[in-house]
């Protein structure tokens, strides 16, 4: 189920054609990662068992409505607690991140935080977008939106740490679209930000 390329190639003004954008998915055991992997790889529920190492896949999205197109180069990383120290691997030289949580286990909720800002924090993720998918969304014991971002303490991730958090629902694939648009948006605006960092120097 790894390495799939839903299609050969991306047509997209902003990027070469051959540039898939590096997305690293990460969340706590559970939290419903693969899940979302392969809701946008396959468009359908694929039942999952847990990654004891990472997934890989290629998949051209469409972004909006204006026929515009990307390539995303995910990578599903296992989040068992014996795996998180692998995350940082994963994530050097990411475009974005992707942090799934459970929107109905909130016990773990704290968890998740601290593991959210463990590695949004290392220095080599520093002003990476990330988008936070609150998972589950659909069920009636899932927290709102708000307690999530609380809980979450995104306000604290820093000024350099652009986020979006997008209530979802992987089985059915709701909100994920919109949220895959967010974080491109994000992807773009920084990399604009950094060249003209470049030209000034």
């Amino acid at each position: 189920m790894g390495n799939g390329l839903s299609e050969p190639h991306a047509i997209f003004p902003c990027l070469p054609s051959f540039q898939a954008l590096h997305i690293v998915i990460l969340g706590l055991d559970c939290a419903g990662k693969t899940t979302v992997l392969y809701r946008l790889r396959f468009n359908e529920f694929v039942n999952t068992v847990p990654t004891k190492g990472f997934n890989t896949e290629k998949i051209k999205v469409t972004l909006g409505g204006k026929g515009r197109t990307a390539t995303f180069h995910f990578w599903d990383v296992g989040g068992q607690e014996k795996l998180r120290p692998l995350w940082r691997s994963y994530t050097r030289c990411a475009d974005g991140l992707v942090f799934v949580v459970d929107s109905v286990d909130a016990e773990r909720m704290e968890e998740a935080k601290t593991e959210l800002h463990k590695i949004t924090r290392l220095q080599e993720n520093q002003g990476v977008p990330v988008l936070v998918v609150a998972n589950k969304q659909d069920l009636r014991s899932a927290l709102p939106l708000g307690e999530v971002e609380q809980m979450l303490a995104l306000n604290e991730l820093g000024s350099h740490t652009p986020w979006h958090l997008q209530p979802a629902c992987a089985i059915i694939g709701e909100g994920l679209q919109e949220g895959l648009e967010r974080l491109h948006s994000m992807i773009i605006k920084r990399r604009k930000m950094m060249r003209q960092q470049k030209r000034k120097r």
